[in-house]
C-alpha cells in the first residue's frame, strides 16, 4: 500500500481554512490601522474588529459585551481563575484531577497564595461524581472549574448539571471548552456558566488567539494593567487579524453543526471498532459521552511513542498520551486518574479526527496498525506472563 498523508491530531491543532485565511489577509496589509486610533484607518479597523466580536458572540449565543479576546485558551483560563481569585482575596476552589495544565497549574499556584483547592477524582471513564462535587462545596467556596471535555480521553462532562449545582450554591462556574467549541453544539446560556474559554486553532482558525466568555454582571480583577483594550480586562494592542480569523472560523464551524459532529462520530466509531479488534487494546474514556472526533486507546505491552513514530513513518499523524509535553517519564495525569497502571498508560495513543478526515483515512490506519503493533510486541521486553 502506498504511503498516504493522514492527519489525525486535530485535538492538538487544526489547519486554517482557506476562507479564514482570506478573511484575515486584508488586516495584514491595507487594513493595518490600530483600532484605538481616532483617524479613518483606525476607525475602519475598529468597525471590523467589533463586527468580529458580534459574530463571535452570535455564534456562541451570547452578547457581544460578554466576549473578551485573548491569546488563547491558556490566557483565558488564567484571566478567569486568577481574576476571580484576586477579586475574592481568599477562599476555596473546586476543580477536577484531569484538567488541562492551564487550569491545574493555575490552581496549584493559587494554593501557594493561600487559596484551598479540591481536586475531584474521576471514575474509570473520566467522569466526576455530582454527589462528590456537591459534598465538596464549603461556605468559602467561590469558584468551580471543570472542563467541558477532556483533551486526552475525550470524555464529556455533565456541564449542565454542574452549572445547576453551582448556581444553587451561588458559586462561579468556569469551563475550559477549548476541545468542545466548534466541535459540538453548545448553548452557553442553558449551562449556567459564568466563564468559558476557547481557542481558535482548535476549530480551523489561527494560532495565538482565543476568547473568554464572561457573563454580564460577573466581577473579576484584571491581571494586567496598561491600556483600556477589552474593557481593561485584557489590555494591549489587539491582534486584529487573529480576531477576524477566530470569528470567521467559529461562524463556519458552528454553521456546520450538528452535521459535522455526527459525521465525525461515525468515523470515530469505525476507528474504535477496528482498533479494539486487535488483541489487548483498551479504549480510554467514556464509550458514548465523548468528543465526536476523539479516539484514545492503549496498546498493552508496548510504548505508545513507538507506535506513534511507526505511524509517522506511514504518513499518519497522531499523538502519544504516554507523557506530558515537558518530557516527563511519568504517565499522563489523566490516564493515571482513570486508574490505568503505569505500563498500560505508557502504551496510549490519541487519534483526534477533524475536518478533512474520511472513511479511507480510517481504513488506511486500520490496515497499517496491526502489523505495527505485532512487530513492536515481538520486540518488547514486556511479556504478558509478567503482567
Amino acid at each position: 500500500m502506498n504511503k498516504k498523508n493522514v492527519y489525525m491530531d486535530h485535538g492538538a491543532t487544526t489547519p486554517v481554512r482557506q476562507e479564514v485565511l482570506e478573511a484575515m489577509l486584508p488586516f495584514f496589509s491595507e487594513l493595518y490601522g490600530n483600532p484605538s486610533s481616532l483617524h479613518a484607518k483606525g476607525r475602519d479597523v475598529r468597525k471590523a474588529f467589533e463586527e468580529a466580536r458580534r459574530v463571535t458572540a452570535a455564534s456562541l449565543g451570547v452578547e457581544p459585551d460578554e466576549i473578551y479576546f485573548t491569546s488563547g485558551g491558556t490566557e483565558s483560563n488564567n484571566i478567569a481563575l486568577r481574576g476571580a481569585a484576586k477579586k475574592h482575596g481568599s477562599g476555596h476552589i473546586i476543580t477536577s484531577s484531569i484538567e488541562h495544565h492551564a487550569v491545574l497549574d493555575v490552581c496549584k499556584d493559587l494554593e501557594k497564595q493561600g487559596f484551598s483547592v479540591t481536586y475531584l477524582p474521576v471514575d474509570k471513564y473520566g467522569l466526576i461524581s455530582m454527589e462528590e462535587f456537591e459534598s465538596s462545596i464549603k461556605p468559602e467556596t467561590f469558584l468551580v472549574s471543570i472542563m467541558a471535555a477532556n483533551n486526552e480521553i475525550g470524555t464529556v462532562q455533565p456541564i449542565s448539571e454542574i452549572g445547576a449545582i453551582a448556581e444553587k450554591h451561588k458559586i462561579l462556574f468556569h469551563t475550559d471548552a477549548v476541545q468542545v467549541v466548534g466541535q459540538m453544539p453548545l448553548n452557553i446560556k442553558e449551562l449556567n456558566l459564568d466563564f468559558l474559554s476557547l481557542s481558535a486553532h482548535k476549530f480551523n482558525g489561527p494560532k495565538g488567539v482565543g476568547a473568554l466568555y464572561k457573563r454580564k454582571g460577573v466581577k473579576i480583577d484584571p491581571l494586567y494593567h496598561g491600556g483600556g483594550q477589552e474593557r481593561k480586562l485584557r489590555p494591549g494592542t489587539e491582534n486584529v487579524p487573529g480576531v477576524i480569523g477566530l470569528s470567521k472560523a467559529l461562524e463556519l464551524a458552528v454553521g456546520e453543526l450538528p452535521q459535522k459532529a455526527e459525521e465525525l462520530a461515525k468515523l470515530r466509531n469505525r476507528l474504535i471498532e477496528g482498533l479494539v479488534r486487535i488483541d489487548d487494546v483498551v479504549l480510554n474514556g467514556h464509550p458514548e459521552k465523548r468528543l465526536p472526533g476523539n479516539v484514545n486507546v492503549s496498546f498493552k505491552y508496548i510504548e505508545g511513542e513507538s507506535v506513534l513514530l511507526s505511524l509517522d513513518l506511514h504518513g499518519i499523524a497522531a499523538s502519544s498520551g504516554s507523557a506530558c509535553s515537558s518530557g516527563s517519564l511519568d504517565p499522563s495525569h489523566v490516564l493515571s486518574a482513570i486508574g490505568l497502571d503505569h505500563q498500560t498508560a505508557h502504551g496510549s495513543i490519541r487519534f483526534s479526527l477533524g475536518r478533512g478526515n474520511a472513511e479511507e483515512d480510517i481504513d488506511y490506519v486500520l490496515d497499517i496498525i496491526p502489523s505495527i503493533v505485532d512487530r513492536l510486541r515481538q520486540m518488547s521486553p514486556i511479556r504478558k506472563e509478567s503482567c
